[in-house]
């Protein structure tokens, strides 16, 4: 059976050991009630050991005790794997989704989501149960992939090309703010993109078409700290849902033209 996470677990002063259980999935529960007293010391341990670690101890604990089963999850789902690859290939994106792939993304998600901690450190551990514990948001995987992706698409454009890129959206101002101010922010928090002289007509050319040249590791640890896992994940999932959501035209948004506007 699965367990819904449909609101978050609490424990209250006072509550007995019985309700506590109540809100374990009916299995866990089970298996928790038939352990002998040998296995449960085992048990408080390991709670012991992970509740004691830092947030990147866990995303790594985890990574290595669930990733694999997620992964050969992940390669079951044919239908929504082969999905997430028509949409990168729409946006001339690496779209081959093996295994290793699969396996690096796996990581990356428990690692981005310790980092999230500083902005929602309750839902870290939790948001790790539901991946293990349900079909639904292990779909969510691919949804981070796909959002991921676009996020790093993004980060390695010029501001001309962002401007074209947004002008394409339905709703350009909510498209902006979400998306493009924050990367030209860090473009000019980690001097990828420095304008100089911005006041003057002649000047913004420079930087203004300038291609950001950034390494790929570098690129990863960009990405995200500057978006939280969950708006990388709702990207990917508005995509796959609505793939109109995202109008992009390659042709458009990276066409090279000798006389790109100034002002």
């Amino acid at each position: 059976m699965i367990y819904q996470f449909d609101s978050q677990p609490t424990i209250q002063p006072g509550q007995s050991i019985e309700s506590i259980l109540k809100q374990l999935p009916p299995a866990t529960k089970a298996w928790v009630e038939s352990l002998s007293w040998q296995h449960r010391r085992y048990v408080l341990s390991l709670c012991h050991m992970i509740c004691a670690a830092k947030p990147e101890m866990q995303a790594e604990f985890l990574d290595e005790y669930t990733a694999d089963g997620l992964v050969t999850k992940k390669l079951e789902d044919q239908e929504t794997r082969q999905r997430v690859c028509q949409h990168l290939q729409t946006f001339r994106l690496e779209s081959d989704l093996n295994e290793t792939v699969l396996r690096s993304y796996v990581r990356q998600f428990y690692i981005h989501s310790a980092q999230d901690l500083r902005r929602q450190p309750d839902l870290y551990l939790r948001s790790a149960l539901k991946l293990v514990y349900s079909t639904e948001e292990r779909n969510s995987v691919f949804n981070y992939i796909l959002g991921f992706e676009l996020l790093k698409m993004m980060f390695g454009m010029s501001w001309y090309q962002h401007e074209k890129l947004y002008r394409l959206q339905r709703n350009q101002e909510e498209f902006f703010n979400c998306y493009i101010k924050p990367i030209q922010y860090a473009h000019r928090l980690n001097g990828i993109i420095q304008p100089k002289d911005v006041g003057l007509f002649f000047a913004r050319r420079d930087y203004f078409v300038q291609q950001p040249v950034i390494a790929p590791r570098k690129l990863l640890t960009l990405v995200m700290a500057t978006f939280t896992t969950e708006i990388a994940s709702n990207l990917g999932f508005t995509i796959i849902r609505h793939p109109n959501s995202l109008c992009f035209d390659d042709d458009e948004v990276f066409r090279e033209e000798p006389e790109a506007p100034f002002g």
